[in-house]
């Protein structure tokens, strides 16, 4: 049972009076971080009861009648100092708590206290993407920790990102935006706005608000991070988002026939069967504070997002992936529902990974994430589901759930999701080191 689930009173008596009983004992559970502070108060008082008691003596050679031993007259001081105090409390909280805080108010209020302490004691948690997916896993994150650091992909090229890109010669804003809303305090105005994108207008046409927002505050400020920094205190975001470099990146695509393509939004059009990705500048230097990020982190979550448009462009970025391998940290995968058109035609759960090693490292992750209940998808969809086939995948621990989310087939679903990546963490603390003793002594 929820101990924060609203109640009707009890039985007999005024329900809303019970009602209001109920509420005021929420601020008294465990982790909201009340009890404390009513504690020292209630034992400030006390020594001053005492303090002013021996003070009155000395001056005035005061003492208690005949008929209590002497050593309990401090006793009997604190005894009526705490009951005073009891009586203060119930008495503010009859006269003036049903004019500040209503019942529906203050059982708000103590639910708000009480999930704000949960995830104040949250996990670091960093998690390395870009693209509508790595929205979807914010947003159901942010419901567990308020130590969230998304490291976002600088590749992209098209769309009103792109245009800005060129243009203005600052990172796409795009993914940024979207991360920006998915990790806000609450879904408001303000984030439908940073959303609006115009559908009119010479030079607006295309543009969504939010990455207008994004260009004007890095002219403002000067810098394209500080303008990030800014919108997050804007949306009221708890956590960072993070670039992955600060370099004008760009994408290279090596297709089996040969082919090599330039610019992510040209891979993604022109598709075929990817044989290597590559950035240039080949050297990129990782932005300092995501690195940072990776070294303290507790989990780090690759994925879900385009696999090599919005992950590998992250992890080819020099010192990325080794920070990663580097960090202690358990790294989970988290695989795709829908194999994308142009990327990942007919790639199963394994063929994904096998991808992300062949371009990073053998040892890149831990655990594996993914859906094992695809749904059908409609003829408005381009891929199929990615299906798990029992192959076997060396040196990785798979998770299987149901993730996808029934509105929209390709995607996660937000909650289901972030929950199987915390009952990873919770329940596999330490699975890195585990893995890597046991490869390690297999290879001996």
């Amino acid at each position: 049972m929820n101990p924060l689930r609203p109640t009707n009173g009890t039985s007999d008596g005024d329900p809303v009076d019970g009602f209001r009983r109920a509420s005021l004992l929420k601020f008294f559970y465990v982790g909201i971080g009340v009890k404390r502070w009513l504690l020292i108060g209630a034992l400030g008082i006390g020594v001053c009861a005492f303090g002013l008691a021996f003070l009155l003596r000395k001056l005035f050679a005061l003492t208690f009648p005949d008929f209590l031993p002497s050593h309990f007259e401090g006793a009997l001081l604190l005894a009526v100092g705490l009951t005073a105090i009891a009586v203060s409390l119930y008495g503010l909280a009859r006269s003036v708590g049903p004019h500040l805080l209503g019942a529906g108010r203050l059982d708000s209020l103590a639910e708000s206290i009480y999930v704000r302490r949960s995830r104040g004691r949250g996990p670091r948690i960093v998690v390395i993407g870009g693209g509508t997916g790595l929205a979807v896993l914010l947003r159901g994150l942010k419901e567990y920790s308020d130590h969230i650091s998304a490291i976002v992909t600088v590749a992209d090229d098209g769309g009103s990102s792109g245009r800005l890109r060129r243009e203005l010669g600052l990172p796409p804003p795009g993914d940024f935006r979207n991360c920006l809303v998915a990790m806000a305090e609450s879904e408001s105005l303000v984030t439908e706005l940073f959303q609006h994108r115009f559908s009119k207008g010479t030079g607006l046409d295309g543009h969504s608000f939010g990455n207008l927002f994004i260009a004007a505050l890095t002219e403002v400020t000067g810098s394209f991070e500080r303008a990030v920094y800014e919108s997050s205190r804007v949306l009221a975001v708890r956590g960072q988002i993070l670039p992955a470099t600060l370099d004008n990146l760009q994408l290279s695509a090596l297709l089996t026939d040969g082919t090599v393509l330039t610019g992510e939004s040209t891979i993604t059009a022109r598709g075929g069967q990817i044989k290597t990705l590559s950035i240039e500048p080949a050297d990129a230097e990782a932005y300092g504070p995501a690195i940072d990020a990776l070294r303290r982190a507790q989990i780090i979550v690759v994925g879900p997002g385009s696999l090599y448009t919005s992950i590998l462009p992250n992890l080819l970025v020099s010192g990325i992936a080794d920070a990663v391998r580097e960090s202690g940290a358990p790294t989970v995968y988290v695989c795709n529902v829908a194999t994308e058109k142009g990327e990942t035609d007919g790639y199963t759960v394994a063929d994904h990974v096998e991808a992300l090693r062949r371009q990073t490292s053998h040892d890149i992750v831990d655990w594996v994430v993914a859906n094992d209940r695809p749904r059908p998808l409609g003829s408005e969809f381009l891929g199929i589901p990615v299906v798990f086939d029992s192959r076997f995948i060396e040196d990785v621990r798979v998770e299987l759930a149901d993730l996808t989310d029934p509105e929209h087939p390709v995607r996660h679903d937000s909650a289901r999701l972030a929950k199987a990546v915390m009952d990873i963490f919770q329940g596999k603390r330490g699975v890195r080191t585990q893995l890597r003793s046991v490869v390690q002594a297999s290879r001996l």
